[in-house]
């Protein structure tokens, strides 16, 4: 084989593979799709590169001094608040969250959840009522807690026939 004989071959392969990658990068037609294409492919929204409201942006180069904002700010702590989980027999789960200022508990279990009132003075035990059933509905639901630390509670609840009470014996959880 001589020189120019492989030029000439390498020059018609270069050719024949320019061709085949031009040919494969030339777009073809698709296929139309049909009406239960398009309504099962979720259709593209075209965004805006603009944002939808301007934002301006205002920056304070001097700090107002404390007197200045002394009336703005009020902070609330709510120190009379608790919470308490507490494990009954029979098996139920009840979260408590005690209100001090307003002698009340909210009482949370897999039944519903009810807000109870303090209907004594005394602190042991503490007596929560509400004349509801735990689940919304006709009833009653008390709430009977012990000891200062609120470590035990009763929990008498009924329903529409309140001669048919279910008693609930808990402790709190660590």
């Amino acid at each position: 084989m001589n020189l120019g004989h492989l030029r000439t071959s390498a020059f018609i392969t270069g050719l024949l593979a320019a061709a085949i990658s031009m040919s494969a990068c030339q777009q073809q037609q698709e296929p139309e799709q049909s009406l239960e294409d398009n309504i099962a492919e979720e259709q593209a929204v075209p965004m805006s590169a603009e944002p939808a409201d301007p934002n301006d942006t205002v920056v304070a180069i001097e700090d107002a001094t404390v007197n200045e904002v002394q009336d703005d700010t009020i902070a609330t702590v709510n120190t009379g608040v608790s919470q308490l989980t507490y494990l009954c027999s029979p098996e139920l789960k009840v979260e408590a969250t005690y209100t001090d200022e307003d002698d009340q508990v909210v009482i949370g279990t897999d039944m519903g959840t009810v807000t109870l009132t303090k209907s004594n003075d005394g602190s042991n035990p503490e007596v929560y009522n509400v004349a509801t059933a735990i689940d919304g509905g006709e009833g009653f639901t008390q709430w009977r807690v012990a000891h200062g630390a609120r470590e035990t509670g009763v929990m008498r609840m009924a329903g529409a026939d309140e001669s048919n009470v279910n008693t609930y014996e808990c402790k709190k959880t660590e």
